[in-house]
């Protein structure tokens, strides 16, 4: 399966492909297998980027759950002022090429702000990524009234995002939301008393890995 915000890159990547294979056909020398094989590992690229697997998906709703595959870089205490307005705490996870790039939603609940935000593509481990690069926001209530807010930032290569949220929208954990295409970063942020479950250093991935759990009511 493959995720449908990903159909143009592929369809252009296999033009691309189809011409780079005509070039080495008609060449018809030493030189047509530097085509080829440029063809065959763009196209094996593409397919492999844009890769949507199932997901085990919670039926727990006092779960959060991560909202993408990647490595967590770090977890540290800020200062949140545009949804939860207060200390808080920020999971960074870093997704590289070879991961999975659907974005997941963290946690069931209602959808209660929706920004985005145009800007610079510094590298997705620099910390001012989070405030200065390409990136949407969202801040979402769970049931219990406990506030999230979430975040997706591009990359040195990550040059777009794609998401299909809108404030109101109510959403269970785990479902898919959007994309960033080609190496980017996610950040979750949860109140300061929020329980957590990772550690940095751990690999997530999106939709299965529980992160942490909503106070019941």
């Amino acid at each position: 399966m493959f995720a449908k915000e990903g159909y143009s890159n592929i369809a252009v990547v296999l033009i691309i492909a189809a011409g780079l294979y005509w070039i080495g056909h008609s060449l018809a020398n030493a030189w047509s297998y530097i085509f080829y094989i440029a063809a065959g590992l763009l196209t094996l690229f593409i397919f492999y980027f844009f890769r949507d697997p199932s997901r085990n998906l919670p039926s727990d709703n006092t779960l959060m759950v991560a909202p993408a595959d990647g490595k967590i870089l770090s977890i540290t205490e800020i200062d949140e002022p545009v949804y939860l307005k207060t200390k808080a705490r920020q999971i960074s996870i870093f997704l590289s090429p070879l991961d999975v790039h659907v974005n997941r939603v963290p946690a069931g609940g209602t959808i209660e702000y929706v920004k985005y935000h145009p800007g610079k593509y510094l590298m997705a481990w620099d910390e001012r990524a989070s405030t200065m690069n390409e990136r949407a926001d969202f801040g979402l209530v769970h049931q219990s009234g406990q506030k999230i807010f979430f975040r997706q930032i591009t990359g040195f290569m990550a040059r777009r995002i794609v998401y299909h949220l809108k404030e109101g929208d109510h959403q269970k954990p785990g479902e898919r939301f959007g994309i960033m295409k080609f190496g980017s970063r996610m950040d979750v942020v949860v109140p300061l008393d929020f329980p957590l479950e990772v550690s940095e250093g751990d690999y997530t991935v999106a939709g299965e890995t529980v992160m942490g759990r909503f106070h019941k009511n």
